[in-house]
């Protein structure tokens, strides 16, 4: 996995403009759309469980993310997501929350259980909490941990749960339970808007709609995310939070694949 072979996902995501169907939460639903437009994806937003299953059916991904729970959402999820494994449809899931309340705990590990999850992606804490790791989580907010614990986290999540495993942080892993995947781009602006965590997911989403290769997907979609928002903040300065979302859309719009060739920094770690 390199720089070229991510630019040419992104090109890849850009010609298909591919359809994504999100069941995703009150909180992030506008950035959301507004972000896979803005990369050149196009979203759809159905939670109704009367129509979930067709649009999850004609969807190029189905990108599941609790943020808002409830039994209705759940329902929505299961039948949409049975519906994307009987069309082969990939899926990622966002685990919001797990380990805050036993309900979004037990969501989580329940809907694992019964999809075929393509990639998961959390913060540390969730993906702990899904596997059953003691790992202290604060709102929906993950505790710091060593870059090798995260590295081996990632890793044992993949093999546990037979899904390509993103953990995003300061540096982002991703593992497939053999081989692993850190990622060093972005800015801890990052953290200052709410929905950039859901909404990386959802590009994660768009490019494993047309990139069969589920960690070749998440890879390419953490680096050029994190080379981004690097540009987005070398236009706002780091302390403008509000700036910065909106440059933050102007970047993952203007950001090709020359910018991702130079400023990715993806390596393999052991």
């Amino acid at each position: 996995m390199d720089n070229q072979r991510a630019a040419e996902v992104l090109a890849n995501v850009r010609s298909s403009n591919p359809l994504i169907h999100n069941i995703t939460n009150l909180v992030v639903t506008n950035f959301t759309a507004n972000g896979l437009l803005a990369l050149g994806a196009s979203p759809v937003m159905a939670y109704a469980k009367e129509e979930v299953a067709d649009m999850a059916r004609i969807a190029g991904s189905l990108v599941l993310n609790m943020g808002t729970l409830d039994e209705q959402v759940v329902q929505s999820m299961l039948i949409a997501g049975k519906s994307a494994a009987a069309h082969q449809v990939p899926m990622v899931f966002d685990p919001v929350g797990a380990g805050a309340t036993p309900y979004r705990t037990e969501t989580a590990r329940s809907l694992m259980k019964e999809l075929p999850i393509t990639v998961i992606r959390g913060n540390a804490a969730e993906i702990a909490n899904v596997i059953g790791e003691d790992w202290s989580i604060k709102g929906v907010d993950a505790a710091v941990g060593s870059e090798s614990d995260v590295a081996a986290l990632a890793r044992k999540a993949a093999q546990s749960l037979g899904s390509v495993t993103a953990i995003t942080g300061k540096d982002d892993y991703v593992s497939d339970g053999k081989v692993t995947y850190k990622v060093s781009n972005g800015t801890p602006l990052l953290t200052k808007v709410t929905g950039t965590g859901c909404l990386l997911s959802a590009v994660i989403g768009a490019f494993l709609a047309v990139e069969k290769d589920a960690i070749s997907a998440a890879v390419s979609a953490l680096a050029y995310y994190g080379v981004a928002a690097e540009k987005a903040v070398e236009v706002t300065g780091n302390d403008n939070p509000g700036s910065f979302q909106i440059e933050f859309l102007n970047q993952l719009h203007r950001t090709g694949g020359e910018a991702v060739r130079q400023q990715a920094s993806v390596q393999r770690v052991e």
